[in-house]
């Protein structure tokens, strides 16, 4: 593979203005195909397999509903003190302001608190719909000012009114943010290379290879299933990894430079060594992310598959393009072209060989290192133990925003439970008396009541078969709490019971039971979809770096970042310590897919690093047979790199996380940190840390197993001995 990359390098610098050219209208024609056909991107996430999915089907078919994809804006209204909503003159008040809404032609129509009886019952609090004729999303903006000009009103003659609904409630995904995250990567890379023209370089292969792979997600979705989060992770990654691979191979290219070769050969060299390294980690990448379908949940895979074709374009584009704009800039990026204001930023280390101070640092106290960040990953991750997932909802998000006061008013007039209805559906024999079936079900219903943490449950409502009833029942705890998920649990477990001494068969579901079934299938599905990625991860790593030790210390590594990084976002997220700090306005249960998100993302970047880090040890190793030196000569060549990489990562991340729609943020979060534990603990601590304890053994590998396996050259050994043999002659 080295030797394949390095003519690839000499070929595309030589080539470099033809391979430009090529990239650009490749760009501009995959751009506008995309464009012109548009996304098809859905927001559900339903899959099969739930406790739930059979007695959601039931319930459609026994209580049909019309098809309504209008959108919804809900008024949730607050009477002043003195009155109450039973009064004449606040129900004149109220359908007078619903008449001013009307008006829009876009409304198809108001619907007031007394014709739903959404009524507290204090009678303060009541809740109006405005139906719009358009899906929420197309909701104008001059419709929903005409509701907050009414909304104004109502709160100038002292009611309390909030707004809510599909047709009102719309996520900024950001824009600005990002941005902010690119500019702090810009700045960090200037100051790695000294040099603000070097430093934009791999921001902008990035974007071009980020736009290339964001077209190809677009497409796809026009023939897969995807939703809108699908773009937002594969944004996120193909910035990310597109700006570190570029920063690999660069760097690669003016260490190359430093020792005097010239501009086609150390482009060359740097594609066969830190090009090999891009390929393999871009790989594992992949892996993480293609490993989503182990999980079988559709919304998941098409995650995985968008991720990774953004990852794909970002290892094409650095193997390709970058070594072109090389070419194309050549000296100009050599080393002692350095920014002299830059170089104020810059410590000249006094160090030479090998030796650095963190390194020197590193081996000579080998297992204080490994106590000290085994130890403090492993108390940032204690919080996990109580994990709760679920899916953010108007409870975690600002008390400025309209819709979390709506939130609160609705919480306020009905209880916690509003939020939290379960549908209970009981089935009876056709066979007997409809009176007998009748008083089965009262049973069930009075069995009902008697539960704990159950604020009230409905009289059952029959459906059109005559054999399944609904019952309606209101837990006194919230969507999210683990209440609730407990009184879920107590209807099943007790409906095997039911069924044989009442002879009527019990079903839960409903939008709260089935986020409860959709998170528990996500949580049972990590230790399968962990033993595939990182099964295959293993083996990948013994075949690159030829060790059996090597990869067990990679893999184990990743655990502690992992555990670290769920136990830090349960503390931030779900315990709601420091959570103003990182935008997470109030607690709630972490996003149900997180944590199968960040074992195949996080595990990938994590190869990132130790496949950079690791190979330039192994490369000096092979040479000299100094396991020590190794480890100082890794940490001299690439610990400043995976530091920049690592920084450049958790900017981009951040970028995310101040992003308003609480998914993408919750992933930004989690991804920023994990980068943070995983990059600055485990790979610069603690590798470095055991390859010393290890010292020559890290290298062993049996000589059967070695004959086995093939040899990928992952350091370009074999490109650098024949440029040695040749300078030699």
């Amino acid at each position: 593979m080295a030797k394949m990359l390095y003519r690839l390098g000499w070929w595309s610098a030589k080539n470099r203005l033809k391979v430009i050219w090529i990239g650009l209208l490749s760009l501009l024609v995959t751009a506008g195909f995309a464009l012109s056909i548009g996304p098809a991107f859905g927001e559900g996430s339903s899959m099969p397999g739930l406790k739930s999915q059979d007695a959601l089907e039931l319930l459609s078919k026994e209580f049909p509903s019309p098809k309504d994809d209008g959108g919804k804006i809900q008024m949730v209204m607050k009477t002043p003190w003195h009155e109450d909503l039973s009064a004449s003159s606040a129900r004149q008040f109220i359908q007078q302001n619903l008449k001013i809404i009307a008006k829009d032609t876009s409304v198809q129509s108001t619907v007031s608190p007394y014709d739903t009886k959404t009524i507290s019952e204090d009678q303060t609090i009541g809740v109006a719909t405005i139906n719009y004729k358009v899906a929420g999303d197309e909701v104008t903006d001059q419709s929903k000012e005409r509701v907050e000009q009414v909304a104004h009103a109502m709160r100038d003659a002292g009611w309390g009114v909030e707004l809510t609904g599909t047709g009102y409630v719309q996520m900024e995904t950001g824009g600005a943010t990002e941005a902010i995250g690119i500019l702090f990567a810009f700045i960090i890379l200037s100051i790695t290379f000294t040099s603000f023209l070097t430093g934009m370089l791999p921001i902008i292969t990035a974007i071009v290879g980020l736009v290339l792979g964001l077209m190809g997600v677009l497409l796809a979705s026009n023939v897969t299933e995807m939703t809108s989060s699908s773009l937002s992770l594969a944004a996120m990654l193909g910035l990310a990894v597109g700006i570190d691979y570029a920063l690999f191979i660069v760097s690669r290219f003016r260490q190359q430079r430093a020792e005097g070769y010239g501009i086609h050969e150390s482009i060359a060299i740097a594609n066969a060594t830190a090009g090999s390294s891009v390929v393999f980690a871009g790989i594992t990448v992949i892996i993480g992310l293609i490993g989503l379908s182990v999980a079988q949940i559709s919304f998941l895979t098409a995650m995985g598959i968008a991720g990774a074709l953004c990852v794909f374009t970002a290892v094409i584009t650095a193997i390709v393009i970058v070594p072109a704009i090389l070419g194309l800039l050549g000296k100009r990026l050599d080393p002692e072209k350095k920014n002299r204001f830059l170089s104020l930023f810059v410590s000249k280390s006094k160090k030479t060989g090998v030796d650095s101070r963190w390194g020197s640092f590193v081996t000579r106290r080998p297992w204080s290192i490994l106590v000290i960040g085994a130890g403090l990953l492993a108390i940032v991750a204690s919080p996990f133990s109580h994990l709760n997932l679920g899916m953010p909802d108007d409870a975690q998000k600002s008390t400025a925003k309209t819709e979390r006061r709506a939130y609160d008013l609705l919480s306020e007039g009905f209880g916690a439970g509003y939020h939290s209805p379960i549908i209970v559906l009981a089935k009876t024999s056709g066979n007997e008396e409809n009176d007998s079936n009748t008083e089965k079900i009262n049973q069930v219903v009075s069995e009902f009541k008697k539960f704990p943490n159950v604020a009230s449950v409905s009289p059952a409502i029959p459906g059109s078969s005559g054999e399944v009833s609904m019952i309606r029942i209101i837990p006194s705890t919230g969507a999210h709490d683990v209440q609730t998920k407990e009184l879920v649990e107590q209807i099943r477990s007790k409906a095997p019971e039911m069924q044989k001494e009442q002879n009527v068969q019990v079903m839960v579901t409903g939008s709260t039971v089935v986020s409860i079934d959709i998170s528990q299938k996500l949580n049972d599905a990590i230790p399968k979809f962990g033993l595939v990625v990182v099964g295959l991860a293993f083996v990948l790593l013994m075949v690159v770096f030829r060790s059996l030790l090597v990869p067990i210390k990679a893999v184990l590594g990743f655990v502690l970042s992992f555990m670290a990084t769920l136990g830090f976002v349960v503390y931030v997220v779900q315990d709601g310590k420091l959570g103003h700090w990182f935008g997470f306005e109030a607690p709630g249960p972490v996003l149900n897919f997180l944590p199968i998100i960040v074992v195949g993302v996080l595990f990938g970047l994590a190869m990132d690093y130790e496949v950079f880090l690791v190979s330039r040890m192994r490369e000096e190793y092979k040479h000299t047979g100094n396991a020590r030196r190794a480890v100082l000569a890794g940490i001299k060549n690439s610990g400043a790199v995976v530091t920049s990489a690592g920084l450049i990562m958790i900017s981009v991340f951040t970028g995310f996380m101040m992003a308003e729609d609480p998914i993408v943020k919750s992933m930004g979060f989690a991804l920023a940190f994990g980068i943070l534990f995983d990059a600055f603990v485990v790979r610069l601590m603690l590798v470095p840390a055991i390859m010393t304890i290890l010292g020559k053994s890290a290298w062993y590998l049996p000589k059967w197993l070695d004959r086995l396996i093939p040899n990928l050259d992952i350091e370009g050994e074999s490109v650098l001995q024949e440029l040695e043999r040749d300078k030699a002659a």
